[in-house]
């Protein structure tokens, strides 16, 4: 063989051996390589969202020859213009999945349309996509997760057997238009409403702590007689507390939670919070996970999963 022959068949094998690399880089899920999954979240600053980090990584040490992770989120949960950026990065790596807690239920919905036009699964967890959004754009996005209306509705009609009909309570939302903010916001109306209970105010902390304390403070100026603070998340939940151990009046008015975070699990257990809603923030990114990687291994075609919600109360807690 002589070198010009040797030349040509290493510059082929060097051909082959680089376009071999780019198939593995593209994150195609291709048998050549494990899939990469991106996990992108909302406020890695609320315990929740950690909890779902943290029970995401350990499936994927767990399962670690099955498929990369990557995991991101923003730093509060209305850097929405952060998180699309976020969506848009995993995309330009050519991630193979996304798994998505939308800031956003209507902002990120063009983000996932150039997702999937790029080729790329994407599965919604937590906080639901804009149904009227994702129709104009013409796009299929499979939600996995609870039903927050009946999650909220359950720690309502919970809160309904401790109050007397026609008691004044308020509601402390999320943040405005985002669907599971709405949607609890509706479930524990739902329960309030058909107990008789009068609902004198419903304002947004946007899902904080920080904003929660000020603004159930604010309430209960205007409102002394309240009787409950229904909010929307355990978050905003330690945030009334606050305000009422500034007021004096822990273990007058009821606290309703919802996320279960450890916090809030002490103070039901010590009386000063009635109830919370669990919706099992270690498995919420796992079950997207696991969707996106059996839509990637099956080609078969996304629907929307639910998945369980539980209350959580004192009782509970002893079992």
């Amino acid at each position: 063989m002589n070198r010009n022959r040797i030349r040509i068949l290493c510059i082929g094998l060097l051909m082959l051996a680089s376009l071999s690399g780019c198939n593995r880089e593209k994150g195609t899920g291709s048998t050549e390589a494990r899939p990469r999954v991106a996990l992108v979240m909302k406020s890695l600053a609320n315990e929740f969202f950690k909890t779902m980090q943290d029970g995401a990584e350990a499936h994927q040490k767990a399962h670690s020859s099955e498929y990369e992770l990557i995991s991101t989120g923003i730093k509060n949960e209305t850097d929405v213009d952060q998180q699309i950026a976020l969506v848009e990065q995993m995309v330009a790596q050519k991630v193979d999945a996304i798994v998505l807690a939308p800031a956003d239920s209507k902002a990120l919905v063009p983000a996932c349309k150039h997702a999937r036009d790029a080729g790329v699964i994407v599965i919604n967890i937590d906080n639901k996509l804009d149904a009227d959004a994702l129709k104009e754009k013409g796009l299929a996005v499979p939600f996995v997760g609870p039903n927050n209306r009946k999650g909220a509705k359950l720690a309502g009609e919970y809160l309904a057997t401790k109050l007397k009909s026609g008691d004044p309570v308020a509601i402390i939302d999320g943040v405005p238009g985002a669907f599971n903010a709405i949607q609890r916001h509706d479930g524990f109306e739902d329960a309030m409403k058909e107990h008789g209970m009068t609902i004198v105010t419903s304002q947004s902390a946007q899902w904080e702590t920080d904003k929660a304390t000020p603004v159930v403070s604010s309430i209960l100026n205007a409102h002394p007689e309240v009787k409950a603070f229904l909010c929307a998340n355990d978050s905003m939940c330690l945030g009334a507390h606050t305000a009422l151990k500034d007021a004096n009046r822990i273990g007058q008015v009821q606290l309703v939670g919802f996320d279960n975070i450890p916090a809030v699990r002490e103070l039901i257990r010590k009386g000063e919070v009635l109830c919370t809603v669990d919706q099992h923030a270690d498995q919420i990114a796992v079950n997207g996970i696991e969707y996106a990687l059996e839509i990637l291994k099956a080609h078969t075609t996304p629907t929307d999963k639910e998945t369980p919600v539980d209350l959580i109360t004192a009782q509970t807690l002893k079992k």
